[in-house]
């Protein structure tokens, strides 16, 4: 039975849209809501919130459907528990439930970018009757895997250390991100955009070389074309307000995740389910051979995109595209 819908306030930074508070068993979920019609559910990477949808918010209200984007816990209004495993995997698929349960529906369709995308491929696999249909963006679906990932991710890059490594000791990455929040993410935002990233023989962002700093290979110059100082500033006001610690402590449960998740090697997402990235993302690259295994990992995938010359900010670069390719596919899944 579709319960009444928590009370709601207008969002001045996404217009149309609405803000509101729900209660999770981990504290309370901030979100944006516009549309009528399938819910589906928006969740956003790192170092991102709840606004990076702000272009798929309406564009989906306007195509028939309930569009929630949701603040990730530890991101902008979200609960911010301090234990550092309140941020495994199950704790936000447990959120995700309850946000979609706080809304009165029985079912939605799942939507992820960057690290969102994982989190919603965990929903739809751990969590099949509630999300029957999951859409990733940037980072390919990829199932369980064997090898501890901090153990693989310490045997990548040679000499030089990569950023997921870099970011597991608590405070370690804070004390280069929070002295300057705002100059700190409009250098990653341009380094993995297509129109300012670095050229390849300057260093890859993802690398930290030995006493180095991440941002030390980031781009400096002009914001990319897809953020306007307005949209830098609604990010640095949120991140200068509640630090980065929240979304970091994404990054230091990955072995965690691998352990609790362990129960479902070999396990297929057979839900309907699209792939949208960008050919200069890394993250498409890098995983070329888990977009090759789509017909085994995803049998239910209805279509897959990389679309030509694009980072990944890939919602917020190309969103006229991106709201095609999403909505086209939402209209099928929902036929």
């Amino acid at each position: 039975m579709r319960q009444p819908a928590p009370s709601s306030t207008p969002s001045r930074s996404v217009p149309g849209a609405v803000h509101r508070l729900v209660d999770v068993p981990g504290g309370r979920i901030h979100l944006l809501e516009q549309g009528t019609g399938p819910l589906v559910l928006l969740i956003h990477g790192f170092p991102e919130t709840s606004y990076s949808w702000r272009h798929q918010l309406p564009a989906l209200a306007e195509a028939g459907f309930r569009a929630v984007a949701v603040d990730v816990r530890g991101y902008g209004r979200s609960s911010a528990p301090r234990a550092v495993d309140a941020y495994r995997m199950t704790a936000l698929v447990a959120d995700n439930v309850a946000v979609v349960h706080a809304l009165g529906e029985e079912t939605a369709t799942v939507v992820g970018h960057d690290w969102g995308s994982p989190i919603a491929a965990d929903s739809a696999l751990l969590r099949p009757d509630l999300f029957t249909a999951a859409a990733f963006l940037s980072v390919p679906y990829s199932p369980w895997n064997p090898v501890r990932p901090t153990e693989a991710f310490a045997r990548i890059g040679g000499g030089e250390e990569f950023y997921i490594s870099y970011f597991q000791e608590p405070g370690r990455a804070e004390a280069e991100i929070e002295p300057d929040v705002r100059g700190w993410l409009a250098g990653l935002y341009a380094s993995l955009s297509a129109d300012t990233m670095p050229p390849p023989d300057q260093g890859s962002p993802y690398f930290v070389p030995p006493g180095a700093q991440m941002r030390d290979r980031f781009t400096d110059g002009p914001l990319p074309s897809w953020l306007t100082e307005e949209d830098l500033d609604v990010y640095s006001a949120e991140f200068e307000r509640t630090g980065l610690t929240g979304g970091l402590n994404r990054y230091r449960n990955v072995d965690r995740d691998w352990e609790d998740l362990a129960a479902w090697d070999g396990a297929v997402l057979s839900q309907p389910s699209l792939f949208l990235g960008g050919s200069l993302d890394s993250s498409t690259t890098w995983m070329a051979d888990a977009i090759a295994a789509y017909p085994d990992t995803l049998p239910g995938l209805v279509s897959s995109h990389l679309i030509e010359g694009c980072g990944h900010w890939i919602q917020q670069e190309r969103a006229s595209e991106v709201n095609t390719l999403l909505t086209r596919w939402l209209h099928t899944v929902h036929a």
